[in-house]
């Protein structure tokens, strides 16, 4: 029985043996099999070669191997940009072009040299700008929106008095300056301080200031930017024939040939031309206007009142200085507008008297017919004075503009030496007060007196009226000592 049991284990044993040999060989093949599988992935792996494709507007135009390469030529066209522009901020137009990466284990044949060749001829550049217009129109392009900003506030500057600048306080910027004018060509050695404090400076029109991308050739540089906005360009404009004028000196005013102002007017025949025709010239005209208001205070020398005094123990003409008279002074106020340095409004604020004249005495023998007595009154009631004497803003007055009541008056009592038509003065009379002294009165609508004819102090002589060289209805208004033009300031009270 023993013997039989152990035979039976010994089968059991044999048979798990060969039961159990195979599934170790199984699960050895199978580890080996996924090792297999790894190596090869990796393998795989191993050989993916990525690369870029390079599109420009979504077109396919080549391949590069990184992207380094696509910036390293945008830094090589930059520096090419900038070197060719230096006075630029340049940027490059890059937004079209775009990169796909792509991994492949079979990759397309990389065209780097020939793809950044392509790019080369293609990538262009702008210049970063700002552009300054006035309504609907770009009149300069510049570096940026502070260069321009710097740009007008120079144009501004150019028409402050240049004489002296100081900073701005709340009343305003204050200028002031020493001018030696005279009020006659006899006085030469006289000058007069003027103080003057700009009121306010603006530009007549609004200017928009913005940033664009610009051709870089079109950038001006600040200098040429202000002298195209101050000087600006030759435009058509037409201009109305006033007397005296001729086709030549309207030419001439205008920095133009003959030839080119009978070129835009083929219709004038002769060179005949008549007052109030209008006529096509060409002239610079600016982009910019700038307004300035300026109060000008003026201080004029007074000369003394004459007091007459009759005396029968005199000869008729004869004259005699009992008391010296003493020059006094006053300031003078006026409101002064400008656009560009050219006046076109003056306003007279009124005077101070800042130490009053001595009057000089004088006895005099029997009267002359017609002889003036050196002492003057106002040829206008209520006067203002609208335009003042002498070199005044760029230009030579002989005298003072007056407005006021219509009535003319003889300032003095003298002969009318001539009453009529002179050119620019229209309509005019010249009191002799045979003391040396004329007196001159322009632009009258009628004239009440006769040549000859013997006037006396503030007699009506005539009507103020708005004839010869005229902007408005005004008189003009001159006293004339031995023939030069004095300042009428200085005799009136």
């Amino acid at each position: 029985m023993s013997s039989s049991k152990d035979n039976t284990n010994t089968s059991v044993s044999i048979t798990k043996k060969l039961f159990m040999k195979p599934r170790k060989w199984f699960l050895l093949t199978a580890a080996g099999f996924f090792m297999m599988l790894s190596v090869g992935f990796a393998g795989h792996q191993l050989l993916t070669t990525p690369y870029y494709n390079v599109y420009v507007k979504d077109e396919l135009i080549g391949t590069l191997s990184s992207k380094e390469e696509l910036l390293s030529l945008y830094d090589q066209k930059k520096q090419e940009y900038e070197k060719k522009y230096p006075d630029v901020t340049m940027k490059l137009n890059t937004e079209a072009i775009s990169l796909k990466k792509i991994r492949s284990s079979k990759p397309a044949s990389i065209t780097t040299e020939e793809t950044l060749s392509k790019l080369d001829g293609m990538i262009t550049a702008y210049a970063e700008g700002a552009e300054l217009k006035v309504g609907d129109k770009v009149v300069a392009i510049v570096k940026d929106q502070e260069t321009a900003e710097q740009i007008l506030e120079r144009v501004k500057d150019m028409y402050i008095p240049a004489e002296a600048k100081t900073e701005s306080s709340d009343a305003g910027l204050k200028v002031k300056a020493v001018a030696a004018f005279t009020s006659s060509e006899e006085e030469t050695s006289k000058a007069k301080e003027e103080q003057v404090t700009l009121a306010s400076i603006k530009l007549k029109e609004e200017v928009a200031v913005r940033e664009v991308a610009a051709d870089p050739n079109k950038v001006l540089t600040d200098e040429e930017a202000i002298q195209l906005l101050t000087e600006g360009t030759q435009e058509e404009f037409s201009y109305q024939v006033k007397e005296g004028d001729t086709l030549s000196s309207i030419a001439k005013a205008h920095q133009m040939k003959l030839a080119e102002i009978r070129s835009l007017n083929p219709d004038i025949k002769n060179d005949f031309i008549k007052v109030g025709q209008q006529i096509t010239v060409l002239a610079l005209k600016p982009a910019l206007t700038v307004t300035t208001v300026e109060h000008v205070v003026e201080e004029v020398i007074t000369e003394p009142q004459v007091e007459v005094r009759k005396s029968d123990e005199l000869k008729s003409g004869v004259t005699k200085v009992v008391r010296e008279g003493k020059t006094g002074r006053k300031q003078m106020s006026y409101r002064i507008t400008k656009e560009n340095g050219e006046v076109v409004k003056e306003e007279w604020l009124g005077q101070e008297v800042l130490e009053a004249s001595v009057s000089e005495i004088v006895i005099q023998g029997t009267k002359v017919t017609g002889e003036g007595s050196g002492v003057f009154t106002w040829p206008v009631s209520n006067a203002v004075i609208s335009s003042s004497f002498g070199q005044r803003w760029g230009r030579q007055h002989k005298g003072i503009d007056l407005v006021g009541e219509r009535s003319i008056k003889a300032s003095d009592e003298g002969v009318v030496t001539f009453a009529g038509q002179q050119s620019g003065y229209g309509n005019v009379i010249i009191i002799n007060h045979r003391n040396g002294y004329e007196t001159v009165y322009g632009h009258l609508k009628s004239i009440d007196v006769k040549v000859g004819q013997i006037v006396e102090k503030g007699e009506a002589i005539g009507v103020m009226g708005n004839t010869g060289r005229s902007t408005g209805t005004h008189l003009h208004f001159e006293i004339k000592k031995d023939s030069v033009a004095q300042n009428p300031m200085k005799y009136l009270p």
